[in-house]
């Protein structure tokens, strides 16, 4: 199923399949993708988005201090440590951090609850106002400093708030450095990984309307990643899109 053109439908018609398509993605997540240790839970957030990372924790069955393991797979699913392969894939330092300034599926670690990784699939109210927008460059730029992986899914096409789409925005704020997207490929798929001292790196797969979606990145460690199947999962949120909606969409 090709990406459809968004902008086309109201936005409470595009709401519908974001909520269908989170819920997709976390279910993919959790059966056989994520590997023993890990889970995945839809959120709706609310400001401020950074404190959770390292609290919550989850009592140990036997008492013991929670400590994370890494990605294993005796149960679950495979973390692949070999790099993700993205048209664009690039590491920098970050910019010196300045003070900081929805609905996400978060995967979080088992033992102590911390959060790991934060997918995030954009709306048009993330882009409806400089306000609106600048949260959630920044809220996405928070995460990474704090460790926290994130992949960002943006099916519209660029504003005036992100003219070079929402990569070279987020890239350009974390790690002072430019993107170029292609001129076709407006919409944007983009993985990051927190390394570690202030580096970070960015798997990026430009996408136009029509397009098949590559499978994504979810970081689990620096190293270690897991495929967000986000073709299978977009089938599935389209396969309960309301029928007479869909000619909206072409």
């Amino acid at each position: 199923m090709p990406m459809h053109d968004w902008t086309r439908v109201d936005p409470n018609d595009y709401h519908d399949f974001h909520f269908a398509w989170i819920a997709a993605i976390r279910q993919a997540l959790n059966t056989g993708r994520l590997p023993d240790g890990y889970f995945a839970m839809a959120e709706h957030t609310t400001p401020p988005y950074v404190p959770d990372v390292l609290t919550l924790t989850l009592p140990t069955p036997d008492g013991a201090p929670a400590v994370e393991d890494e990605p294993t797979n005796e149960h679950g699913g495979v973390a692949t440590l070999a790099p993700p392969v993205t048209r664009v894939a690039s590491t920098e330092h970050g910019k010196k951090r300045k003070p900081a300034g929805r609905r996400r599926v978060a995967v979080r670690h088992v033992r102590n609850r911390r959060l790991v990784a934060v997918i995030e699939i954009v709306s048009p109210s993330n882009k409806a106002s400089k306000a609106e927008f600048a949260d959630l460059r920044d809220k996405s730029v928070e995460l990474l400093r704090a460790g926290v992986h994130v992949l960002l899914i943006d099916p519209f096409p660029p504003t005036p708030r992100d003219p070079k789409g929402l990569h070279d925005a987020v890239w350009r704020a974390l790690t002072g450095k430019r993107f170029d997207p292609p001129a076709d490929k407006p919409l944007t798929l983009a993985a990051y990984a927190a390394v570690g001292g202030n580096t970070f790196s960015a798997f990026v797969e430009p996408l136009a309307v029509g397009d098949r979606l590559a499978d994504m990145p979810v970081f689990l460690t620096p190293q270690a990643h897991v495929a967000a199947p986000l073709e299978e999962t977009y089938q599935s949120a389209w396969a309960g899109f309301p029928v007479p909606l869909r000619p909206l969409l072409g």
